[in-house]
């Protein structure tokens, strides 16, 4: 830990040519990738000076600018999927709850090796407050990681189910809708330039047409699309994905797509006529988040409508000129699943649990500090036990919300346990990606992704700082 800025300074000396306005030049790249990449992520997380930490996190991105890696949107490239280009592979999106460093450089590795075009680092509402990881800092933890391997080139951040919640619109509307503004806002000057807006939380199913039940959700979409049009670079079209069905609801219907989406282009013009759509659409085939969790702790076997996933697929691409739908609660699924998400037409797929599981049930993983996150569970979140929900189920499903008090500890993990958390993940990651088919898709970014015009600064900083 630096314990003062001129630590810092010294640190970086004879490395980075830096200024308050950040790096200039990139003058050692190679000891930045060794020992002071690792020590700049550490503060730029964790050093309780802000001073300290936005200093490192300044040196992070812009040092990462100078070297060729980048924020950048996937918009364009799903235009081309929409046309029927790239449509023989599925785009991953990976959820990172805890490990980010570790489980980001593991994830570049395999992008460096086998020649991975389009993937997406992404984070949830839901993930950022009990992960405790806000935007600005996930997209420097990924980003340093991106310079630590050796990377070049886009770097796909994603918010994942920005999601307005039921219960509390109902309540106050206004303020859970600038809730979700002041996420867009911090994400946006984060380098998130892909945003999924999920406000199917709010179709209304007892109405008499589907147009009605989508009504809700059509038009706030529209409504927060037109807010993130306002605010993205002049240079880019961030990419916003909209959502007709609750993951682990009813299966979604080729009516429900077309009456949200005629629905949203109708709401979307009265703002701008002008303005850019979505690129593509998550829809419900059976599937939940985590998966279910039976009483022994197992996970239920289920039923993917692969029939609905294509179908709705080719109906966005058809139609309305969007890449495809998206998978959402997938890591989970057998393995014999996977490789019918390129085949159906998937545009993109959503992976999490797994990789959280394969950390929290590793054999080298620390028994006794185990012991001590379930502790913390059952304190402090001994209350959400359902009603009928065994112990197992209870941990199952409650046991994500330890990475963010024990991010940390986690973090300060001994090596020989984190790199034999890093190679299972590494194996996982492999298998998925291939039967994604995503392996060798490098040359499919060629054309269609735009660097930001970027300026930095440690003011910028401290404004995202939360």
């Amino acid at each position: 830990m630096f314990l003062h800025i001129n630590e810092f300074f010294n640190a970086v000396s004879g490395v980075l040519d830096f200024t308050a306005k950040g790096v200039r030049r990139v003058v050692a790249p190679r000891v930045l990738r060794g020992d002071l990449i690792d020590r700049l992520t550490y503060n730029a997380v964790f050093n309780p000076d802000e001073d300290i930490k936005c200093h490192c996190r300044l040196a992070i991105r812009s040092a990462a600018d100078r070297l060729g890696i980048y924020p950048a949107s996937i918009h364009e490239f799903y235009m081309q999927k929409g046309k029927g280009h790239f449509n023989h592979f599925t785009v991953p999106a990976i959820n990172i709850r805890g490990l980010t460093y570790d489980v980001a450089r593991t994830v570049f590795d395999i992008i460096n090796e086998h020649k991975i075009g389009p993937l997406i680092f992404e984070i949830a509402r839901s993930e950022i407050n009990y992960s405790q990881q806000w935007p600005s800092e996930y997209s420097v933890v990924v980003t340093a990681a991106a310079i630590k391997t050796g990377y070049t080139g886009p770097v796909f951040l994603q918010g994942d189910h920005f999601q307005v919640k039921a219960a509390l619109y109902e309540d106050d509307p206004d303020m859970e809708i600038e809730a979700i503004k002041l996420l867009i806002r911090d994400s946006l000057g984060s380098g998130f330039y892909n945003i999924d807006i999920d406000t199917s939380t709010l179709v209304d199913l007892t109405k008499e047409t589907i147009d009605e039940q989508q009504r809700r959700n059509y038009e706030l979409c529209a409504m927060f699309t037109d807010y993130i049009r306002r605010l993205e670079p002049n240079n880019i079209s961030v990419s916003v994905g909209g959502e007709i069905g609750e993951v682990g609801g009813k299966n979604s219907t080729l009516e429900e797509l077309t009456a949200f989406m005629e629905g949203f282009l109708l709401s979307l013009k009265k703002y701008d006529p002008y303005a850019v759509g979505l690129s593509k659409i998550s829809i419900q085939t059976g599937t939940t988040h985590g998966g279910i969790p039976m009483p022994d702790g197992s996970i239920a076997e289920v039923k993917l409508d692969f029939a609905t996933l294509e179908s709705l697929s080719r109906l966005a691409r058809q139609r309305f000129g969007m890449a495809g739908a998206v998978q959402h609660g997938a890591s989970t699924l057998p393995d014999e699943m996977f490789h019918h998400f390129p085949q159906s037409g998937t545009a993109e797929i959503h992976l999490a649990t797994a990789f959280q599981n394969i950390i929290l049930d590793h054999p080298q993983f620390p028994a006794e500090l185990k012991a001590e996150m379930y502790d913390h569970i059952c304190d402090k979140h001994g209350a959400e036990r359902k009603e009928g929900q065994t112990f197992e189920q209870f941990l199952y499903k409650t046991r994500k919300k330890i990475f963010g008090p024990f991010k940390k500890r986690l973090w300060d993990l001994p090596d020989h346990v984190r790199t034999a958390i890093q190679d299972d993940l590494r194996q996982k990651f492999v298998f998925i990606f291939q039967k994604l088919n995503v392996v060798n898709t490098r040359d499919s970014l060629r054309d269609t992704i735009t660097p930001p015009l970027t300026s930095f600064s440690l003011d910028r900083e401290k404004a995202t700082l939360r």
